[in-house]
């Protein structure tokens, strides 16, 4: 079985309930829940010189371990765990519950998001559900632990600029790029920075823009980066800007040039 051969054969050997990536450069498939990112990363060569010597057989065993593995994850504790617990932002229409009608843990945010708690495991995080909570960790000490440890994660931007108006994109590679919104600290120093209206964006979970408009373009902008970045996003959060002054993010619809945003 040759390396593309065994790739198809492992990405059809998931169902519905799973997502697979591939990373060409390092010859990497990761497998994942669509319900939480937790997943495992499996190098293919190693398993494509086992597919040589002992036959499908060998494909079948890492498929079987793959399994094992999501199903070992299924039970979290907090308890132990404080400094793993983070918010991830979701949409407003993210479901509720997990595929097995459990409750998931989450507080309103604004009109467009919703906040979700989860644990994270190193390779991945597991969203929190009602059940995992105990009178210990109730949900008002869930948010504020994974408030504070939000806070401790970089914030570090790359800058660009569009007829005048700088953006700023984080995109750090932990998942938590959107949870940034919550760093009311963090937003507070961009707006100090700011000259424009500052817009905030997260439009899916692995990316934060901010944008100091000074121009109509700059909105023009704004808008299609937000639609660009929602549309091709793992996983889309939303693809309006937020409006962000003095601690406040209202979200706001651009319509058009030389048209200034309305509150929605």
């Amino acid at each position: 079985m040759e390396r593309n051969e065994l790739r198809r054969y492992l990405e059809s050997s998931f169902n519905e309930d799973y997502r697979t990536s591939y990373d060409r450069e390092n010859e990497v498939m990761r497998v994942e829940r669509k319900s939480d990112r937790f997943g495992v990363n499996i190098r293919l060569a190693p398993i494509v010189a086992k597919a040589k010597t002992r036959g499908k057989v060998a494909v079948d065993e890492v498929i079987e371990y793959i399994e094992s593995a999501m199903k070992a994850d299924d039970q979290i504790s907090l308890e132990g765990n404080s400094t793993a617990i983070y918010p991830v932002i979701r949409s407003n229409s993210f479901s509720k519950t997990t595929k097995n009608g459990e409750s998931l843990v989450f507080t309103p945010h604004t009109a467009e998001t919703a906040i979700f708690y989860a644990l994270d495991r190193g390779n991945g995080y597991r969203l929190i559900e009602e059940r995992h909570l105990s009178e210990e960790f109730s949900l008002e000490r869930v948010d504020h632990i994974a408030r504070e440890n939000v806070k401790k994660l970089p914030t570090e931007m790359k800058q660009d600029e569009v007829a005048g108006n700088p953006f700023y994109f984080l995109s750090a590679r932990d998942g938590y790029e959107a949870s940034r919104i919550l760093n009311d600290e963090f937003l507070r120093m961009m707006e100090r920075r700011v000259e424009g209206d500052m817009l905030v964006g997260v439009p899916h979970q692995d990316v934060m823009i901010i944008a100091d408009v000074r121009n109509d373009q700059g909105y023009d902008a704004m808008q299609q980066l937000m639609f660009d970045f929602f549309t091709n996003g793992r996983v889309p959060v939303t693809a309006l800007a937020f409006h962000y002054e003095a601690g406040h993010l209202e979200p706001i619809f651009i319509v058009g040039k030389k048209t200034p945003p309305s509150n929605t």
